[in-house]
């Protein structure tokens, strides 16, 4: 999420250092949450809570980024000198090596991307947050400066934010923060 200079002036006190009141009022929020305008605002000035995919390269560019290795340099000149030798049999089974390599090495790259999308659909989160004082659960992906993101239970936190003191009592269970209580400003 694109954030404003004015949000993150290195001469700030860290949010984390900051009461939650004064971390709602420098973000224009309340104790009962954004209203769904402010929100809509927010998106748009700031865009969306989420990392930029990266444009992955065609098939034939992946193919080809797997003879960009040392080792497949040295053995595509060891197959020229042999082939210079004309010892094509050498020459033959030496560029088949090389082949078989950028195959396995195609067919592999392409599976872990693959593994890669899976988990990252796994992990699309959903956030409950406290906007003009009703509960509502929307994609984290929604989420702007400003808006109180609410943990329940043993849910996972689904952005970075800074926990507030707006009456919740923390305790940490097994490596794991755990709450009772209001809500948390992000």
């Amino acid at each position: 999420m694109a954030t404003s200079p004015a949000l993150n002036h290195p001469d700030r006190v860290p949010w984390h250092a900051q009461s939650a009141q004064t971390v709602l009022q420098a973000l224009d929020a309340s104790e009962l949450g954004l209203s769904h305008e402010q929100a809509s605002q927010r998106l748009v000035q700031h865009g969306p809570n989420q990392l930029l995919m990266a444009v992955r390269p065609g098939h034939w560019r992946r193919f080809a980024r797997q003879f960009h290795n040392l080792l497949i340099y040295v053995l595509l000149s060891a197959a020229g000198i042999t082939l210079w030798l004309r010892d094509y049999l050498d020459a033959c089974v030496i560029f088949g090596v090389v082949l078989i390599n950028a195959v396995i090495g195609f067919v592999q790259e392409g599976k872990a991307e693959h593994a890669l999308e899976a988990v990252q659909a796994l992990l699309a989160s959903r956030a409950t947050v406290l906007r003009h004082g009703e509960r509502h659960e929307t994609d984290a992906a929604q989420l702007v400066p400003g808006d109180l993101v609410l943990l329940d239970g043993d849910i996972e936190a689904v952005a970075e934010g800074d926990i507030g003191e707006m009456g919740i009592a923390l305790t940490i269970c097994g490596g794991m923060i755990t709450h009772r209580g209001a809500g948390f400003a992000t």
